[in-house]
């Protein structure tokens, strides 16, 4: 009798330690998820992605679901459609590094029908049940775990793999390496001389294969696997999330997260994201009579297409914008259109942000990233 009442107070103990928890991870997040009043229901002039394409507006959770799957159909139209997903697919072990708390390995698999990639498999030691994970991706694999790509060690804020694994995720950062080396980027499927999807969005599809090869490892749990990126890999991680239900959260440091075409890092545009032509590519950079842009773009643009429509497909998962230069605190406008659809779905507190006055990142921001993880995902 004196072992059972032990246990249950042992379960007590820690049930009211991790409600402590959830409550301080919550007290940080907190003031991110609301705009300044000056901004509050300020919706710009962006389309609602509550309004159908006939006119109609959605009023309610059923009818969201079928607008959800028009923005879905109307987005691939323009983007193309994906190849099938491998879902049973598992990770080739090509060597493994023992670290003071995880063990890194670099593993192998199959993120395009006809191409191969290696990233850095990041799992925290004495693992007993089934965790969450996170997908991180950049220009390079090393990039978080602080290796830049001719090997320099990086400011340590950029070793996100490194300090999620610490914090108890199982984490795998991806690259395109190969392609960056090349200055191409991205994926070209079925080939870089003619592709049936764009870049950005294979991209997308890229990081989804990694989710199915994550999650057919034991101690992976399959509802708690987030993605995150900087920059490039911003765009990347946003694309990856808002393109599948999978990705239960997502963090976007200073992607871009609309079209604009005034600033020359929100470059849609170039060939590698969502202006594919072929080869000889325009001139990198703003779009000019002399260097316009191309292909997918200019329809959506011409269409008065956005990401707003993209963001709003990820309700009610959270995801969380690491404003820098390229987001500034004004993205309200924007993000209010996916506060409006989760409060129709009767949730509120999953659309956040944070601003830092540089494109770099910052330790605050990266802080920030830990914590959301932390509390959407732990």
């Amino acid at each position: 009798m004196k072992n059972v009442s032990s246990s249950i107070l042992i379960f007590i103990l820690t049930f009211q330690c991790a409600f402590a928890q959830k409550d301080e991870l919550h007290q940080k997040l907190s003031p991110y998820f609301y705009p300044p009043d000056s901004l509050k229901n300020n919706f710009g002039d962006y389309r609602s992605p509550l309004i159908f394409e006939n006119g109609e507006k959605v009023k309610t959770p059923e009818q969201w679901t079928q607008r959800r799957q028009e923005i879905r159909a109307d987005w691939e139209s323009y983007l193309g459609k994906w190849p099938e997903l491998d879902k049973n697919q598992t990770f080739q072990y090509l060597d493994s590094v023992d670290k003071d708390s995880y063990t890194q390995y670099t593993v192998r698999f199959k993120w395009t029908p006809n191409e191969f990639t290696k990233g850095y498999l990041l799992v925290p030691k004495n693992v007993t049940s089934k965790m969450p994970a996170v997908v991180t991706v950049f220009y390079e694999a090393g990039a978080t775990l602080g290796i830049g790509p001719r090997g320099e060690k990086l400011l340590p804020y950029r070793y996100t793999a490194i300090e999620l694994a610490k914090r108890g995720f199982i984490t795998l950062a991806l690259g395109t390496d190969e392609a960056s080396a090349r200055h191409e980027y991205s994926l070209y499927y079925p080939s870089i001389d003619s592709v049936s999807v764009q870049p950005l969005s294979m991209l997308g599809y890229a990081a989804n294969a990694a989710y199915y090869a994550l999650i057919n490892r034991k101690d992976v749990d399959s509802k708690r696997v987030g993605i995150a990126g900087h920059s490039f890999g911003g765009k990347w991680a946003m694309f990856a999330a808002c393109l599948t239900d999978n990705f239960a959260a997502s963090v976007w440091s200073d992607p871009g997260i609309v079209m604009q075409e005034d600033r020359g890092s929100i470059n849609y545009w170039e060939p590698w994201y969502l202006g594919f032509h072929p080869k000889p590519w325009r001139k990198r950079g703003l779009i000019t009579q002399d260097n316009p842009a191309y292909g997918v773009y200019n329809q959506l643009r011409a269409d008065k297409k956005n990401l707003h429509e993209l963001h709003a497909l990820m309700a009610p998962r959270p995801f969380l914008v690491l404003g820098g230069a390229e987001d500034p605190i004004t993205r309200w406008t924007v993000l209010n259109h996916s506060v409006a659809v989760n409060e129709l779905l009767g949730q509120k507190e999953r659309v956040a942000m944070t601003n830092r006055p540089k494109h770099t990142l910052s330790e605050e921001a990266v802080d920030m990233m830990y914590t959301f993880f932390e509390y959407f995902l732990k």
